[in-house]
């Protein structure tokens, strides 16, 4: 059974917020997220169509929206509207990674680059960092750190889990995460300029703006929104190597810290090695390197009950 509905950009990223735990890494052409829930693939596109297939999708997608007839075409690929020649434009990136991921923390990094940079760090290697293993994004940020203005901010479990509870979702926080490290980029390159600010899309414009309402200094000149905007500018390219690069060495300590192998994204094998923790060291101990709000939390706790 396939379902399908039509939903806004901000109600699609709501989405994917709430799907986080299930998301899948591999997504279709034209897609901005899918994930795996219960029997049902949920697959939502730059169009704004959501498609729901599988056990119960009449009755899942009818708690975002009413139900259009089935598309038998390709979802129309939509591409923001960016200046001429931006690519080779002196762009201020920013990209996160982490938001996924049941353990470890959100990290975001701020990047600008020139024209004048982007050879260099072609020959470096930078591209899209979905598309390269975390031993190359971590050689790679270390040769890239000390030569591009950039600023890397992380929120730790313990501090994300205590701003969850207290009502803050995960799009606002990274939407603070992303304002605060722009800014600092911007301050570092005073009085230089960048031509234009370039945000890897997590949220729609006016829901991003709102998450900052009560912020002292909000970026707003010159800013576009894209998603797959590493592929965009080699700023947004360099802004994902680095902050996966930081996120890695995080959850490396962490590993070092309990003593076992853990397990990135938020699947079964998660679960597993969640509930090793437990039985380990508690659920308190538990609490400080994850996301407690994951549906990983309650299926680690059952599977720590029952073994």
């Amino acid at each position: 059974m396939n379902t399908v509905i039509q939903v806004e950009m901000s109600c699609m990223m709501q989405m994917k917020e709430s799907y986080s735990p299930f998301l899948i890494a591999k997504v279709p052409p034209g897609a901005i997220f899918s994930a795996k829930k219960a029997g049902m693939t949920i697959t939502a596109y730059k169009s704004g169509k959501v498609m729901f297939q599988g056990t119960n999708s009449q009755n899942e997608a009818a708690l975002w929206g009413k139900a259009t007839s089935l598309p038998n075409t390709k979802p129309q690929k939509q591409r923001p509207v960016l200046p001429q020649g931006f690519a080779e434009k002196n762009v201020l990136g920013s990209d996160e990674v982490g938001t996924g991921d049941f353990f470890g923390p959100i990290t975001v990094a701020a990047c600008y680059v020139t024209r004048e940079k982007m050879p260099l760090l072609k020959q470096l290697g930078v591209k899209d960092s979905k598309a390269m293993k975390d031993q190359e994004i971590c050689a790679i940020a270390k040769q890239i750190i000390p030569i591009i203005p950039n600023s890397v901010l992380i929120c730790p479990n313990p501090k994300y889990n205590e701003i969850e509870h207290q009502g803050m979702n995960q799009g606002k926080i990274k939407a603070l995460l992303h304002n605060r490290a722009l800014s600092n980029v911007l301050k570092r390159i005073y009085p230089e300029k960048p031509e234009a600010i370039l945000i890897d899309q997590f949220a729609e414009k006016n829901t991003y703006y709102r998450y900052l309402t009560e912020e002292p200094e909000i970026i707003r000149e010159d800013v576009y929104f894209a998603t797959k905007a590493e592929g965009l500018h080699l700023a947004v390219a360099a802004a994902s190597i680095i902050a996966r690069y930081k996120f890695v060495e995080a959850f490396l300590e962490m590993e070092r810290e309990l003593g076992m192998p853990l397990t990135k994204g938020a699947g079964s094998r998660v679960d597993q090695v969640a509930a090793e923790i437990i039985k380990r060291y508690g659920l308190e101990t538990l609490s400080k390197y994850t996301k407690q709000h994951f549906a990983n939390t309650e299926k680690a706790k059952q599977i720590a009950k029952n073994h």
